[in-house]
Order: structure tokens, then C-alpha cells, then sequence
């Protein structure tokens, strides 16, 4: 892996998770922690992050103390997401959300909803849904991460083990027909994998600019996707190799 792609990749870890120690940057990338220090101090230069002792963290400024998910681009296509999604929602559904700015607008276009069962581990999800007094919210435990306002890791899994969904709304880092799904740190991997597998449908909630996009860490999990809601930013090329593989393309507009 070059440099600049791999101090991308430390970027969107970061901006993931909040932090990252640089003994688990030099395992993950196989450099030096010499090398990923050097790394850091560029970054730091750059005014990209905040070097603290053994890792990095967001600048302070850059961190999520409200309830609501930093903008990181594309904010109109991801209403219009949003939009469609909630179509597929009817009052009285057991749902699972994501967390992430897409799901979080769908999650806003719920509001008029009742009697939903709602499974999420985004805490400004739940806040949202819950102001529904009909509404029976489960948030799933496990470690915060900041930037995304979610709880991530293994401790929330067994939260799955009984559950059946009718429904999942799923975001992503990124999106191809040969790797799957991706993102940018394998915190949340295994967690999206429990939700994948106790959900009837699921749908992928992915902007046009994810698409053929491949993130650091691989969950694969193509064949589990029954329906991609996207922006009319899809390259038709991509939009027919992804019907090809059974999963069915709503363009939202």
C-alpha cells in the first residue's frame, strides 16, 4: 500500500472510531510503528488530526457532541434516500437501523410512523424514534464511538440471537459486486453480520459515490442484499452488474 493511500485509510479509520492507537495502525497496515508515527506527525501538520500519548484522535472541533451525525457530503442525495426508504416502512414493523447519516435521515423520516418495533445501535436513532410514544425502541449496548453517535464490537451480538426482523436498513463504506460491502474499520464487521442474518430483507442505503467503492476492512455479504436504494449518480455499467446478482437498484430522485 502506498503512503497517501495509506494515510487516507488512517483518516477514515480515525473519523470512524474517534481514535486509533499506533500499535493497531502498524498491525493493520504491516509498517512500523516508526512509519506510522511519521504518518501521524504529516497528518497532524496538515490539520487533520490531533496527535495524542500512542495514537491520534479527531481535533476537538471536528467531534460529535450533539445528537446529530457530522455532514460528510452528498446530504441531498441521502434525503432523497431517505425518502424512499421510508416507503418501505409501515407502521407496526419490526425494523432494524443502522447508524451512519443515511440511515439517521431515514430514521427522520419516520417520525409520522407507530407501533414500530425499532433495533438500532445509533444512539440519536433511538432518541428520534422513541419520541413516538408507540414506538418500542431497543438500543444495542457495546463501545461508543463518537464521530457516528453508534454503539460498536461484539458485546451487542447476542442481542440478535432471537430477534426476526421484517426489515433492515443497512449503510456502508462502500459498495462493489466483487468485494461486497466494506468500511472503513472492522469494529462494527461482525455486528452488521448479526443484523444481516436475523433481518426478512434487507436494504442497502449507499449514495451513488460509494458505489465500486472498496473501504479497508471486507464484510462481503453481497448475495444477503435484496434491495439498494441509491441516487441517480449509478453508472448504468454498475446498476447492471448489480441487478445481475439478484439485487434489486431503486433509484431515488
Amino acid at each position: 500500500m502506498f503512503q497517501k493511500e495509506r494515510r487516507q485509510k488512517i483518516i477514515e479509520l480515525i473519523q470512524e472510531n474517534g481514535n486509533c492507537q499506533v500499535s493497531r495502525l502498524s498491525l493493520l497496515f504491516s509498517v512500523s510503528e516508526q512509519t506510522i508515527r511519521q504518518d501521524l506527525r504529516e497528518l497532524e501538520a496538515d490539520g487533520m488530526i490531533l496527535r495524542q500519548h500512542g495514537g491520534a484522535c479527531l481535533k476537538r472541533d471536528d467531534f460529535a457532541f450533539s445528537i446529530r451525525v457530522p455532514n460528510r457530503g452528498h446530504e441531498e442525495e441521502k434525503r432523497q434516500i431517505a425518502n424512499i426508504a421510508a416507503e418501505y416502512v409501515e407502521s407496526g414493523n419490526t425494523i432494524i437501523l443502522d447508524s451512519g447519516s443515511t440511515v439517521s435521515a431515514l430514521a427522520n423520516e419516520l417520525t409520522s410512523k407507530k407501533d414500530l418495533t425499532v433495533i438500532t445501535n445509533a444512539i440519536n436513532i433511538a432518541i428520534t424514534l422513541s419520541q413516538e410514544p408507540t414506538n418500542n425502541v431497543l438500543l444495542i449496548g457495546g463501545e461508543f464511538k463518537g464521530p457516528t453517535l453508534s454503539l460498536t464490537g461484539t458485546r451487542g451480538i447476542p442481542m440478535f440471537d432471537n430477534i426476526h426482523a421484517d426489515k433492515l436498513f443497512l449503510a456502508t463504506g462502500g459498495f462493489d459486486v466483487t468485494v461486497g460491502l466494506s468500511f472503513p474499520s472492522f469494529s462494527d464487521l461482525e455486528l452488521k453480520r448479526a443484523m444481516i442474518h436475523c433481518a426478512r430483507e434487507v436494504y442497502l442505503l449507499a449514495d451513488s459515490s460509494k458505489i465500486g467503492m472498496v473501504k479497508f476492512a471486507s464484510l462481503g455479504c453481497l448475495e444477503d442484499i435484496d434491495v439498494l436504494i441509491t441516487d441517480r449518480g449509478i453508472k448504468e455499467s454498475d446498476k447492471a452488474m448489480i441487478q445481475a446478482k439478484g439485487i434489486k437498484v431503486v433509484i431515488a430522485s
